[in-house]
């Protein structure tokens, strides 16, 4: 277990908090990992706070959108702390640039093993909030771990989903997924027999005059001064090739109908992502226990990314999830 050596000048895609104290720490997950992460604390508060633990989006890091609602949050009372997963960011792991539906979530549950360990976290206050397909794994984690309290999944991916079935599921055929996995073992070959990770490329770049409008959107986001960070996989050069393989035959939302704590999904209705959320909550739905705790919340004319930073639109509804955790988090 090496120690990591971590950025101490600020640079984060959004303006510091005067608000708001920032630290920079790290913990290790069970695997032995050490993860890097930034906490907010509300100045001036004292106590044993409502802590949340913050990650996303997928191939972001902690100086983004992860950041930003963590710094947020922290305005509004509460204990936030924004990590690098392993294997990406300031966080350690090699090699590079890996993704696991298991260690993902474990990055999860170690941040709470951190949070509740600390003097000023109230270890029964604990809550996620997970972006993009980190609020898939957000749910995964809420689904596992009964010390979460609350979890708020923001512009949410499913990663399973999306890997064995293509957007929008047009790949979801046996054959389909063969020919990935023989693509994916032959680059694992190629790999092997090389040394070294091929890296799958991250948001396009130069932007086609043909891409859809949420590439747009990623390359607004990943590629301009709006939320680009030389860590981040999605500004560069993206996650390895054979990075995200065994979500292909992970279902990570399989328990999400036993969660019996609080959840918040919230999406926007323009966003091309939105039908992970809609599908994942009527699924957490079906025959859960606790029903009255769980809530969808679809936002009129936002898109996938705004919920990353606000679109300059302030499209991210942060007093609805400074209310949710209040409630919560008691």
């Amino acid at each position: 277990m090496q120690p990591l050596s971590l950025t101490q000048q600020w640079d984060k895609t959004f303006p510091k908090s005067g608000q708001v104290e920032h630290s920079k720490v790290s913990f290790y997950n069970r695997y032995g990992i050490p993860l890097a992460a930034d906490v907010y604390r509300p100045r001036g508060m004292t106590g044993r706070l409502p802590a949340i633990a913050v990650c996303g989006p997928f191939g972001a890091v902690k100086e983004q959108a992860a950041g930003l609602y963590a710094q947020t949050m922290a305005e509004r009372g509460f204990l936030t702390l924004a990590f690098d997963p392993s294997f990406t960011g300031e966080s350690g792991g090699q090699p590079r640039y890996m993704a696991s539906p298991d260690l993902n979530t474990e990055d999860f549950q170690a941040a709470v093993d951190f949070l509740s360990v600390q003097e000023d976290v109230d270890e029964e206050r604990i809550g996620l909030i997970g972006i993009c397909g980190w609020g898939g794994l957000a749910l995964n984690a809420a689904a596992l771990d009964t010390r979460v309290k609350a979890t708020v999944a923001a512009t949410m991916y499913d990663m399973a989903r999306v890997n064995a079935k293509g957007y929008f599921d047009t790949e979801d055929s046996e054959q389909a997924r063969y020919e990935k996995r023989r693509a994916l073992n032959a680059q694992r070959t190629q790999d092997y027999r090389r040394g070294s990770y091929t890296l799958g490329g991250g948001v396009v770049d130069p932007l086609p005059e043909d891409a859809p409008s949420f590439v747009r959107d990623y390359y607004d986001y990943y590629k301009t001064p709006r939320g680009y960070h030389p860590r981040s996989l999605n500004s560069n050069g993206g996650w390895n090739v054979v990075g995200c393989m065994s979500f292909l035959n992970q279902p990570i939302l399989q328990y999400s109908h036993e969660i019996r704590s609080a959840v918040l999904v919230v999406h926007g209705e323009q966003a091309h992502s939105c039908y992970f959320s809609r599908d994942a909550f009527a699924a957490m739905m079906q025959g859960n226990p606790c029903p009255d705790n769980k809530e969808l919340l679809i936002l009129p004319d936002v898109v996938h990314t705004d919920l990353y930073d606000g679109g300059g639109k302030g499209a991210i509804p942060f007093d609805k999830l400074a209310g949710f955790f209040t409630a919560h988090l008691r």
